[in-house]
């Protein structure tokens, strides 16, 4: 029976790695791509580029943020889960400035 055990906790850590890594991955993706394409409107002097840059920096950092969440099921100190929990209310803190920016921009692009 311990066997089993060990074999699904070990199964479940797997998981968990790849998951972990596609979240970042995913989030790094949608970082590059929003920054490309937000370069591009910056060039072509687009009035929403500010906009389109935070709420695709906020959609990166809630994928990143999926990822630390799921970290937590494989972390095996106290010193590993204090540190994912500070990165964690870092990470939320910063979307919270990033929508509170969002939604000023989109009051500012109203009022032009």
């Amino acid at each position: 029976m311990t066997h089993l055990i060990t074999d699904m906790h070990e199964i479940l850590e797997i998981i968990a790695n790849i998951s972990v890594f596609m979240l970042e991955l995913f989030g790094t993706c949608v970082l590059v791509y929003t920054a490309v394409k937000g370069f591009y409107y910056w060039i072509r002097k687009n009035e929403s580029v500010r906009l389109y840059l935070a709420q695709g920096i906020a959609l990166s950092l809630t994928f990143k943020m999926g990822g630390e969440v799921l970290r937590t099921i494989i972390a095996r100190t106290w010193s590993e889960l204090g540190v994912l929990g500070a990165i964690i209310v870092l990470r939320g803190l910063l979307t919270f400035l990033i929508n509170w920016e969002i939604k000023e921009e989109k009051k500012a692009l109203r009022e032009n």
